[in-house]
């Protein structure tokens, strides 16, 4: 397991809020309140958090797509200050291209980058294809394939370009609980092959558990850090069921407990009137 506090870190978050609308102004929304977190190379972090707290806004920002209203985020002692190849995001939605093969689809973030001729985009692309256990499917259409499987064709194209840090925005969301899981296998897997540092979000406490060395719990709006919960399991790929173990018990109980409070302070500021003087702050 990765030691967060002995390694350097990769992507740092520091004192970071992030403001909707001007704040002079009566109504206003406060996404993220004073959030800092230290994510080192190689990690695997996932968030968790009550709907509305935030968690999708923070990745935007490590991605390069928003920028702070105040605090700092650097990727390897860098300011983040827009999108880059360092970086690859994979959404819930997939995003693919109808009129592309899955091939095609993933040597698009190759064409991008630029640098790579013809053939050397094909042969990547099969690569990272062959990675996530679709090479015999490359000349399929994103119609042709399952929900799991365009899911796979879409975190190919995410690694095709070689990131360091893979941002995922609960990518498995849709798909069913079996897919699910399998995905969640085959991540770790891709995970252990790459040393890619991962930034996961996801609202499933089991899945959290699961694929995070460590889970960030965030607040009820506006989000903040709650706690940063280490998770020691035995070996993930072990043929017993690590879902059923006291170990694992043990961790999705503590989570939900933090959870389950922050959802019942979210739904009882949801149900307050707020003063017309007041700013709104909503996660």
């Amino acid at each position: 397991m990765t030691d967060s506090s002995a390694t350097p870190a990769k992507i740092s978050i520091d004192n970071v809020t992030k403001v909707f609308g001007d704040e002079r102004s009566e109504r206003h929304t406060v996404a993220l309140e004073d959030v800092s977190l230290h994510v080192a190379d190689g990690e695997f972090v996932t968030l968790v958090g009550p709907s509305g707290c935030g968690k999708s806004t923070l990745l935007e920002l490590i991605g390069g797509l928003s920028t702070p209203t105040s605090g700092t985020l650097t990727l390897d002692g860098e300011p983040i200050t827009g999108p880059g190849l360092d970086r690859g995001i994979v959404f819930q939605q997939y995003a693919l291209l109808p009129w592309r093969t899955a091939q095609a689809n993933v040597e698009l973030g190759l064409e991008i980058a630029g640098g790579l001729g013809r053939r050397e985009r094909a042969a990547r692309a099969r690569e990272v294809l062959d990675l996530v256990g679709l090479d015999s499917f490359r000349d399929r259409y994103p119609h042709e394939l399952s929900g799991g499987m365009r899911q796979r064709v879409a975190i190919a194209r995410s690694l095709a370009y070689e990131p360091k840090v893979l941002l995922m925005d609960e990518p498995y969301a849709a798909l069913d609980a079996q897919t699910r899981e399998l995905l969640q296998v085959e991540l770790l897997s891709i995970w252990e092959r790459t040393g890619a540092t991962v930034v996961f979000i996801t609202h499933g406490i089991e899945e959290a558990v699961y694929l995070g060395q460590r889970v960030a719990v965030m607040t009820a709006r506006p989000g903040r850090i709650k706690t940063v919960i280490p998770i020691e399991l035995d070996d993930r790929h072990g043929d017993g069921d690590i879902r059923s173990t006291p170990q694992f018990t043990h961790y999705r109980h503590q989570l939900w407990e933090l959870l389950h409070h922050e959802i019942t302070r979210a739904a009882r500021l949801e149900a307050e009137p707020t003063r017309p003087e007041e700013a709104v702050h909503v996660g």
